[in-house]
């Protein structure tokens, strides 16, 4: 599932490539085509995003809202757009552009009021320049759950994902398993102003990477990740790999149904 960084970036470059613009919007597969129908030829007036949900203005008729989910992917591009395929959820297009949906777990024309549920339902994002970790602090510090739990929780935390989540965790050197509550406010700060800028980085070029400047394979002297993924991390993908710190061995096991990865040694308890 795409981590929020990317689904910022998504807004970013509808925002640059129809923004202020008609657009031109079809449902190839048919699945989205009276959504489709009433936003087509319509000014797309804003794109902005919160954790993993997109949302795109189309004044006065709605929202689309879009989630990606476990599947869905979009394709972005400059024109001439190539015959668009039956799996195409969601086309937009103008004569500079276009922009392919697929497989997305929601598309939806919704209204302010069920953008603003949607808004409410989730926690603080570290790339809204409006939200900070107070509202995830009072939270995280009352629960006896782990906090890598508590980090995937879109409640808690919105548009951290899987490869953040271990990531920031090795950064700081907490140990997954350790509960909400045991984490000082000093710890969880450091980790929430952490997130922001790597998430920011990744909005920025488009891949997570982790790894401090004296921690790539240049200063290192060992070979880049080949993953596709991309980027250079720590932890993540790593297991039973040596950890770049200490040399230990990378450990994995499954966590709120995503494996999670650390390192014993740099993270202890």
């Amino acid at each position: 599932m795409p981590e929020g960084h990317t689904i910022h970036r998504l807004a970013a470059d509808h925002s640059e490539l129809f923004g202020g613009r008609p657009v031109r919007a079809g449902s190839p597969q048919g699945k989205f085509a009276d959504g489709a129908a009433l936003i087509d030829g319509q000014v797309l007036e804003h794109a902005e995003a919160h954790g993993k949900h997109l949302f795109l203005s189309f004044p006065p008729t709605g929202w689309v809202h879009v989630h990606l989910g476990l599947f869905g992917t979009y394709t972005l591009g400059r024109a001439p757009a190539p015959p668009p395929t039956d799996t195409v959820r969601l086309r937009l297009s103008t004569e500079a552009a276009y922009a392919d949906l697929r497989g997305p777990t929601a598309c939806a024309l919704i209204t302010d009021d069920e953008k603003q549920a949607v808004h409410d339902r989730l926690g603080p994002d570290p790339l809204r320049p409006s939200d900070d970790g107070d509202r995830a602090w009072a939270r995280i510090s009352r629960s006896r759950t782990s906090v890598a739990a508590l980090l995937l929780d879109q409640k808690v935390v919105a548009g951290v994902g899987n490869v953040y989540r271990a990531e920031v965790l090795f950064r700081h050197g907490i140990d997954p398993y350790r509960a909400g509550r045991d984490l000082t406010r000093a710890e969880w700060d450091a980790i929430w102003a952490d997130l922001v800028a790597l998430m920011r980085e990744g909005v920025r070029n488009n891949r997570i990477d982790t790894v401090r400047p004296e921690h790539t394979p240049e200063a290192m002297g060992r070979p880049p990740r080949v993953d596709d993924h991309g980027g250079e991390v720590y932890v993540y993908r790593r297991d039973r790999q040596p950890c770049h710190i200490c040399g230990g061995e990378v450990r994995t096991a499954e966590l709120a149904a995503r494996n999670l990865f650390w390192c014993p040694n740099c993270q202890r308890r």
